[in-house]
């Protein structure tokens, strides 16, 4: 049993997807790669300037809260937190203290876990600092400074470094399918605080509270949460104290580092905003409304796993490959829907349904490996891609009635996914088709068998593993376009007749 049991909460910043600014006209663009360019007086906290709360990202952050399941506050204010950073122009920040757009919500991770989140608020992005090397100076770019900037705060129930990084990844997952943020990690769009404290095993009391800052990847939150879990854990056994810090992450080193002691609300000097008037939800005067932003919730991660399980008959693997890259799902999708119209499957229902399960999972098979490994090795992102849906679903289709053997497939894919051809006729042109007509078959078993005098000898003998060396020879006396299956049938009736 563990000596001492790790308790982690998270907070998650992450920046908002919207035209501009959060109090200000400002292009909110973070491709931009010129320095102070996306600036205004109002982001540079010019005297007597006044902000204007940006509607569609209070929208954007009330639509997070409804999918992650928080009670939306009818009244909602913000506030000033009172801090200096060489990033902030303001010397304060407009956020929210004790009235948040969302509290008391929840989120269920990808293994079944829910937990609670505290709160959502809305906030506005300092700036970025550059350090340049050698020199003993740094450099300001302000034109994150007023970006909209969300922030959850879970609950301390996270017990490992794996649910905490289970939640970061699901929260991301949650974010993307709303369009509320792109949540880039490695481009600061989306930042993880993890909050940890240990105490000895049975205690219900917490332990001294340790936040380590600005966790820009999903492995470094689990390092981070890991090495700090080590680092208590060796202080509590030397009988030293664990001190209620701000830490960073030096990826370097692999582990985690003092800045500074940490701050309480108190030290930020919180006040309400002078300058926004409350924020008032649902009535007849306000332009936000709850119930409509609700309706306008996509399917969202949890229901796509689930739906794509029970609906394609898939196995959760392929169907979280599908739920965390929503461009190939959707693509996938539409090749369903193309096998399907076809409506090639005769018989009674139970055939029907054992044919479409085998047309169904060949596709995703072949996406999710084959294909989506030649994209990746060309760097093509799926806009890019040639190859149509019906021409896939026509290539599953080929492979399915045995007119093209998992060889050709392999050879065939490049060249559809090179020109976009159709796929039946890229297959004759390259001479990639599979052979199954016993003419041909059967004339070149009748060689087969006449080379291999021995091996069909161990075979009447009863050894039918020889079999396989014989289709294997058949294989190559047909340059691999013979079916295996109807070869090896063929070889078995003339060696037996």
């Amino acid at each position: 049993m563990a000596k001492y049991i790790p308790t982690i909460g998270l907070e998650i910043h992450a920046e908002l997807k919207t035209k501009t600014k959060m109090f200000c006209p400002s292009l909110n663009d973070p491709e931009e790669k010129k320095p102070n360019v996306n600036v205004c007086p109002i982001c540079m906290g010019h005297p007597g300037t006044l902000p204007v709360p940006n509607i569609e990202a209070i929208k954007k952050i009330i639509q997070a809260g409804l999918a992650l399941n928080c009670k939306i506050a009818e009244f909602s204010k913000f506030d000033r937190k009172n801090y200096f950073y060489p990033d902030l122009p303001k010397g304060y920040q407009i956020s929210q203290y004790d009235k948040p757009f969302c509290e008391e919500g929840h989120l269920e991770t990808y293994e079944g876990k829910k937990i609670r989140i505290t709160r959502i608020h809305l906030e506005e992005d300092a700036g970025r600092l550059i350090h340049p090397k050698d020199v003993d100076y740094s450099l300001v770019d302000f034109n994150r400074a007023g970006v909209p900037l969300m922030e959850l705060v879970t609950e301390p129930e996270m017990h490992t470094a794996e649910e905490a990084q289970s939640f970061a990844e699901e929260l991301q997952l949650i974010l993307r399918y709303l369009g509320v943020s792109d949540a880039n990690m490695d481009k600061g769009q989306m930042r993880v605080e993890l909050n940890i404290s240990l105490a000895s095993a049975g205690s219900k009391k917490l332990g001294t509270k340790v936040e380590v800052k600005n966790l820009n990847s999903f492995n470094i939150v689990g390092r981070a949460a890991a090495y700090e879990t080590k680092r208590q854990s060796e202080l509590l056994d030397n009988g030293e104290k664990v001190i209620q810090e701000t830490r960073g992450w030096d990826e370097n080193g692999q582990k985690t580092f003092s800045q500074r002691l940490k701050e309480e609300a108190h030290d930020y000097r919180y006040f309400p905003e002078p300058d926004i008037p409350p924020i008032v939800i649902n009535n007849k005067q306000s332009a936000i409304n709850t119930e409509k932003l609700r309706s306008l919730i996509p399917e969202l991660p949890q229901q796509k796993r689930k739906r794509f399980i029970e609906e394609y008959g898939i196995d959760t693997n392929l169907a979280e490959i599908f739920v965390k890259d929503m461009d190939i799902a959707n693509y996938y999708e539409e090749v369903v829907s193309e096998l399907l119209s076809w409506e090639k499957a005769q018989g009674h229902e139970e055939e029907k349904k054992d044919i479409r399960q085998k047309l169904l999972t060949l596709a995703a098979n072949y996406l999710t490996t084959d294909l989506r490994g030649l994209m990746s090795g060309d760097a093509m992102p799926i806009s890019e891609l040639k190859i149509s849906p019906e021409n896939f679903a026509e290539f599953v289709d080929l492979i399915h009635i045995g007119k093209l053997s998992s060889r050709g497939a392999k050879d065939l894919l490049p060249q559809m996914l090179k020109t976009g051809g159709d796929p039946h006729q890229l297959m004759l042109d390259k001479g990639l088709g599979q052979v199954s007509e016993a003419g041909e078959l059967e004339v070149a078993a009748d060689r087969v068998i006449a080379a291999n005098p021995e091996a069909v000898t161990k075979y009447k003998s009863g050894n039918e593993n020889i079999l396989q060396f014989l289709v294997g020879q058949m294989m190559k006396e047909t340059k691999g376009a013979a079916n295996p299956q109807v070869a090896a049938e063929i070889l078995r009736k003339k060696i037996v007749s």
